[in-house]
């Protein structure tokens, strides 16, 4: 956007703010304005003074001797000006490639006419319009980084915030910035937060003072002049709430990330939200991103490394991990399994025939395996699973050696999970980006998240299980007679060939292949899935993990294996109940980005589970 076009986008702005301000003056503090008269295109209901602001935000745009695209909670996604008003799917116009030049808009207006609608109603001096002018990319979508101008006017004091990017901000013709507080004891915090979000709730416990006045756009922008020191929202902000205040609170000098602490690069669209955590600098905003992930990003002193034992480049890459930790001046402690294969492998005469093997059918692993160093006593190194005492336990290998070591650890030792299986939705990262991750580990640059545990009880023994447990006929081509409860209330009574238990990081196993749905490991509850029901109704159940499942056996004569994670294997008989709930203790894993979820989704499903590209074996 150049110096003509911002001037353009400036007056436009201006223009629209007066003229919404001058149009809303009569229905402030008018009861009746607050009559709600539709949904907007957003989901959220519209009020009449809202429908007043609207009106004359389009009026303004369509009449401008300019093209722009304009993103508005009531009236979703338009093309408008030179006359002309359409309305338009955002993300589908900038991926048409046929639009001639005289017909393409200049702008794309983010604009939420009136944030703070009830509080204009009551008259509570604290309502405003907030516009950001984006560029129109060519040849890909658009996202808050194309934000180049942000306008934030409230209607209530006469404030007037605005932000160009790379020149600063300021309030009022004034140059502001954010205060200089560090300590959460002494912050004050704006925002809105979730119920039953303990972590939220310690954050606010801690707090100096608390605000909640109502207006997303302006509150976020006091953390830019000082007024507020952190601002969050963990509902989820509209993109057209924060696109002007984002600008606003980066040009002033703070900080505004994801619940993560990653920076906001979502796509500009009605329908799109994210969390956001604003605050003053970074060492604040670090202590509030490690509150509300549950982390404090303990300091790494002691790893223990866990491989697959049937591979030789996991072993390989074993060796390069120890080295790299010890080099850092970090502990080690090996599975014992793992120390006897890489002794036996250093003094294997043909040690640089299989290097060459590895580094010829995994090229990824060249640059890993380069300069290797084998000269260390492993054995000294080494101990049991089960006597790992750690601040956190690498594992190399696919999601089954994963379930398996977390099953052996006693503590609850976070796991940092290499992928050298097949799919690896656990062991997430992969050879090529561990020591960058791992870099940032080190540096505490890293959260911890928590995944729940299935608690399985049966005639007084107690097991659990990360990912599912199936029960399944111990006879094939067998079929079984189950009844399911959730806390005492029969639920179902099927026929089918199994049953599946599945918590949510077992979502993405067995649980999907039988038919059951992809489940955000974030949210809490269980998949109760039957396999191949001989019942058309019989579906899948996704109950809160607050509940006890109970599952009995009606078949007399045939007996049941239940099996947990695919490593432990249990008989059940007839009447004879198996039950589930959520265990006490949970799994935490070591994660420097919250994005893995569903990139592994997308990339891991569309081929079967099969990387090509990493060549995992």
């Amino acid at each position: 956007m150049d110096a003509k076009d911002k001037k353009i986008a400036t007056d436009l702005a201006y223009e629209i703010i007066k003229e919404v301000s001058r149009a809303i003056r009569p229905y402030v503090g008018k009861p009746e304005s607050g009559e709600k008269v539709k949904i907007g295109a957003d989901g959220t209901p519209t009020s009449y003074i809202d429908i007043i602001a609207e009106d004359e935000l389009i009026n303004i745009l369509k009449n401008a001797p300019v093209l722009s695209y304009i993103i508005s909670e009531e009236v979703g996604e338009l093309k408008l000006g030179k006359g002309t008003k359409r309305s338009i799917n955002l993300t589908e116009e900038l991926r048409r490639d046929d639009i001639p030049e005289e017909e393409r808009p200049k702008f794309i207006f983010l604009v939420d006419p009136i944030d703070g609608t009830s509080n204009a109603i009551k008259e509570i001096p604290a309502y405003g319009i907030s516009i950001a002018v984006a560029n129109v990319p060519e040849g890909r979508l658009a996202t808050l980084d194309d934000v180049e101008l942000g306008f934030i006017s409230n209607f209530g004091n006469g404030n007037f915030f605005e932000a160009e990017k790379g020149k600063g901000c300021w309030l009022n013709n004034e140059r502001v910035h954010p205060s200089k507080v560090v300590n959460i004891s002494q912050m004050t915090l704006g925002g809105f937060t979730k119920s039953g979000t303990s972590s939220a709730s310690k954050l606010v416990d801690n707090a100096r003072r608390m605000r909640v006045l109502g207006s997303v756009v302006l509150e976020l922008s006091y953390v830019a002049s000082g007024r507020y020191d952190a601002f969050l929202d963990l509902r989820g902000s509209r993109i057209i709430d924060i696109a002007a205040s984002k600008l606003i609170v980066e040009e002033a000098g703070a900080i505004i990330t994801t619940k993560h602490g990653e920076k906001l690069t979502n796509k500009l669209s009605i329908h799109e939200k994210a969390i956001v955590v604003a605050a003053n600098n970074k060492i604040l905003h670090k202590q509030i991103i490690n509150i509300l992930n549950d982390n404090q990003a303990d300091v790494i002193g002691k790893v223990g490394i866990v491989s697959r034992i049937d591979q030789a480049k996991a072993i390989l890459f074993s060796a390069k991990l120890t080295d790299y930790f010890l080099t850092n001046g970090v502990e080690i402690e090996i599975d014992k399994q793992l120390a006897v294969k890489l002794e036996e492998l250093k003094e294997n005469p043909k040690l640089e025939k299989i290097i060459a093997k590895v580094i010829k059918e995994s090229p990824e692993m060249a640059e890993s395996l380069k300069d290797l160093n084998l000269n260390m006593d492993f054995r000294k190194l080494s101990k049991d699973i089960n006597e790992f005492r750690c601040d956190m336990a690498v594992v190399l290998g696919g999601d089954g050696t994963l379930l398996r070591a977390q099953a052996k650890l006693k503590e609850e030792t976070p796991l940092f999970g290499i992928n050298m299986g097949t799919v690896g939705f656990l062991t997430d990262i992969e050879v090529k980006d561990s020591f960058n991750a791992l870099d940032a580990v080190l540096r505490g640059d890293y959260y911890k998240e928590k995944r729940t545990k299935l608690a399985v009880s049966h005639e007084n023994h107690e097991f659990t299980a990360m990912n599912e447990v199936v029960i399944m006929t111990n006879k094939p081509a067998k079929m079984l007679h189950f009844e399911i409860q959730v806390d005492g209330e029969t639920i179902e009574e099927v026929r089918a060939d199994g049953l599946i238990i599945s918590t949510p990081s077992g979502s993405t196993a067995y649980a999907m292949s039988a038919g059951g749905p992809i489940v955000d490991p974030k949210l809490e509850g269980f998949i109760i899935i039957p396999i191949c029901p001989y019942k058309l109704g019989a579906r899948p159940f996704i109950v809160s993990d607050n509940s006890e499942i109970t599952v009995k056996l009606l078949k007399k004569g045939k007996s049941a294996v239940f099996v947990m994670d695919g490593q432990i294997n249990e008989e059940a008989d007839y009447l004879e109940e198996i039950k589930f709930k959520k265990a006490y203790k949970d799994v935490f894993f070591i994660r420097t980005s919250s994005k893995y979820f569903y990139e592994k989704v997308k990339d891991k499903l569309k081929e079967g589970g099969i990387n090509k590209d990493s060549r995992c074996l």
